[in-house]
């Protein structure tokens, strides 16, 4: 059995920091969309918002469920959630020090 990857909190970092997929994001904040219903909101052809959606699905930021002809788009809260906390945790490695610097080279 193959078992996927979990994506990066880099990879997830960079599938956001494309401004569509950021209003892709911010407009699935709000509640599943149907890719139509997308493409009317950013004013974007179909292809360019499946595009990016993929990315978004690839670092496991959205869901999508087939029903007829129509692919709807839902959000993944818990990973932006999850993204949020393991961006900080790799950030500070340790615990901030309330001290003064000792560690510098001048």
């Amino acid at each position: 059995m193959t078992t996927i990857a979990r994506p990066s909190v880099l990879d997830q970092l960079k599938a956001l920091s494309h401004e569509i997929r950021y209003d892709l994001v911010r407009h699935l904040a709000e509640g599943e969309r149907c890719v139509c219903d997308l493409e009317a909101l950013l004013d974007l052809p179909q292809s360019k918002v499946s595009y990016h959606l993929g990315i978004l699905r690839e670092a496991d930021l959205v869901t999508a469920e087939q029903r007829g002809k129509n692919t709807y788009y839902t959000l993944r809260q818990d990973q932006l959630f999850l993204l949020g906390g393991a961006l900080l945790s790799e950030i500070f490695r340790e615990p901030l020090a309330l001290m003064h610097q000792t560690k510098s080279i001048c």
